[in-house]
């Protein structure tokens, strides 16, 4: 259940989140499946047999500020190095084929993305070890394959969805194209895990507006949410277009898209709720603090690890971990609670800080001429740092 995994495994989440832990107690029973109808939908029993087919007509996955991830990470022949996130594979591609005799862990949550890693390790026999799992899961998956902790030369660590589950409707991921609500990145791998489906047409108005202030910085999240409630008394919403025309009736014609993005393209007014919901669903901000606790413990002393990220939430939490901050509050995350100087240096301690030494103080961005070519990597950033 999804609530109570959040909690358990995150404090910070208990205050944020108490108005939809509770709406989703009192809820959850009514559900008899994962997808609220959403099943149903056209092209859902559709999807191919083959996890990999999506790739079968163009690469599935362009890597995200490829030369600077080289730099930093600096792998040298015969070294181990661990991929978090695998995606489509770019990364480690690109480490397998400048660096000899290197071994690439390669996780990935999404069954899709593994089965692109098991057909990479056909092609390079014993160099590539594909693991299904989350960053939670991670520690127990190298305990069984026998990897112990500080053995580990390199970690690469990136958040987010990726290029293949935002390009197949059926995932649910993109406004763009119509699909089942679902933005599950685990896939079918845990049938009781609820969808975003589940989400918006289960939880009361103050429940979904927390959720869409505390992920998605959303400040017409109370607008929104009280849409979305009126909606579904008229029918459940179990469709993307159909949730983004929700969204996008709650405002006046003329701001629709008056937001831009960071290229000056007018963004859609429903982006900051996708992005809330799929964050929510896939409990993206834990399993992210466990996967950087879980690098800090497998990696060699003077190991590397560089961390991509692609919304501010993200990066915050990437930057107060490596230098050592308490994590215990997930309203430091937010850009509009932040507090005074005095009272955000009340919250630091040193210990985390001991660990990381920056490989360079400032964040990391795509160069002009990376972002023209993926522009769906127009905002990410990347911190590196070495493990003392």
């Amino acid at each position: 259940m999804i609530f109570h995994m959040t909690v358990r495994s995150y404090p910070m989440m208990r205050k944020t989140h108490l108005a939809a832990r509770r709406a989703w107690r009192r809820l959850r029973p009514r559900l008899n499946s994962c997808f609220v109808g959403a099943s149903s939908g056209p092209g859902h029993e559709d999807r191919s047999e083959d996890p990999s087919a999506v790739s079968a007509e163009k690469p599935p996955h362009m890597p995200v500020m490829l030369k600077e991830v080289l730099q930093y990470l600096d792998i040298q022949p015969a070294q181990v190095v661990l991929d978090m996130t695998f995606g489509g594979g770019g990364h480690t591609k690109a480490i397998l084929s400048t660096v000899p005799e290197v071994t690439v862990l390669a996780l990935d949550r999404d069954p899709t993305a593994i089965s692109l890693a098991q057909q990479l390790a056909k092609e390079h026999f014993g160099r590539v070890k594909p693991m299904l799992g989350r960053f939670s899961e991670l520690e127990d998956l190298l305990s069984n394959m026998n990897v112990k902790p500080g053995s580990i030369d390199a970690v690469l660590l990136d958040a987010g969805c990726s290029s293949m589950q935002m390009d197949e409707a059926e995932r649910g991921f993109s406004l763009s194209k119509d699909g089942p609500l679902d933005m599950r990145m685990d896939g079918d791998r845990y049938p009781d895990m609820p969808c975003t489906a589940d989400v918006v047409n289960t939880l009361d108005q103050q429940a979904l507006a927390s959720i869409l202030t505390a992920y998605g910085e959303e400040r017409h999240a109370r607008k929104i949410a009280s849409a979305i409630v009126e909606a579904r008394r008229v029918s459940p919403i179990t469709r993307t277009q159909q949730l983004a025309s929700v969204v996008a009736g709650s405002f006046p014609p003329a701001v629709l898209y008056a937001r831009k993005d960071r290229l000056n393209r007018p963004a859609h007014v429903a982006t900051k709720t996708f992005q809330a919901l799929r964050i929510f669903v896939n409990d993206e901000l834990n399993e992210l603090h466990a996967g950087l606790r879980a690098a800090q413990t497998l990696l060699k002393p003077s190991g590397r690890l560089c961390v991509i990220t692609f919304h501010s939430l993200e990066d915050r939490l990437v930057k107060r971990f490596l230098r050592g901050d308490d994590l215990s509050n997930l309203d430091h995350f937010s850009q509009r609670k932040q507090g005074t100087k005095k009272e955000n240096l009340s919250h630091e301690k040193s210990d985390g800080s001991v660990y990381w030494l920056p490989l360079r103080r400032k964040v990391i961005t795509p160069e002009k001429d990376d972002v023209k070519e993926n522009p769906r990597g127009r905002s990410s950033k990347l911190r590196a740092a070495l493990r003392r």
